[in-house]
C-alpha cells in the first residue's frame, strides 16, 4: 500500500513562510505525480500546486503564482511546497497526494492517495 505523511504545517504571522513535507512509502517515488490541495472549513477541497513524474511538468492555482512553489528529492522519496509571502487566505488543511497520471492533473479526482493533511494557519 502507498503511504503519504505530511509535516510542517503550523502558525506564522502573514508574510511569513511554511515549507511543507510529504514522505511517500509503497512504490517507486518516480512513478508519482505528486500534487498539493487545501480545504477551509466549510469550502471545497481546492487544487494549490502539481509536479508530474518528469519533474518538468507543473502547475499553480492562480492565488498562489509567484509565492508558492512545489520541488520533489527522489532520494529521500519526499515532495515539497514551499509557501512564502503567506497570508490570512491561504488558512486551510493542506494535503499532499500521488497520482498515476501523466503531466500534472489539477482535480482532486486523479489522485489516488491522500496525505494525512497538516494545519496552516496564516494570522493577520
Amino acid at each position: 500500500q502507498v503511504h503519504l505523511v505530511e509535516s510542517g504545517g503550523g502558525l506564522v504571522q502573514a508574510g511569513g513562510s511554511l515549507r511543507l513535507s510529504c514522505v511517500v512509502s509503497g512504490r517507486a517515488f518516480i512513478h508519482y505525480t505528486m500534487g498539493w490541495f487545501r480545504q477551509a472549513p466549510g469550502k471545497e477541497r481546492t487544487f494549490v500546486a502539481a509536479l508530474g513524474r518528469s519533474a518538468h511538468e507543473m502547475a499553480y492555482a492562480d492565488s498562489v503564482k509567484g509565492r508558492f512553489t512545489t520541488s520533489r528529492d527522489s532520494a529521500k522519496n519526499t515532495a515539497y511546497l514551499q509557501m512564502d509571502s503567506l497570508e490570512p487566505e491561504d488558512t486551510a488543511v493542506y494535503y499532499c497526494a500521488a497520482s498515476a497520471s501523466a503531466g500534472a492533473p489539477i482535480w482532486p479526482s486523479e489522485y489516488t492517495f491522500w496525505g494525512q493533511g497538516t494545519q496552516v494557519t496564516v494570522s493577520s
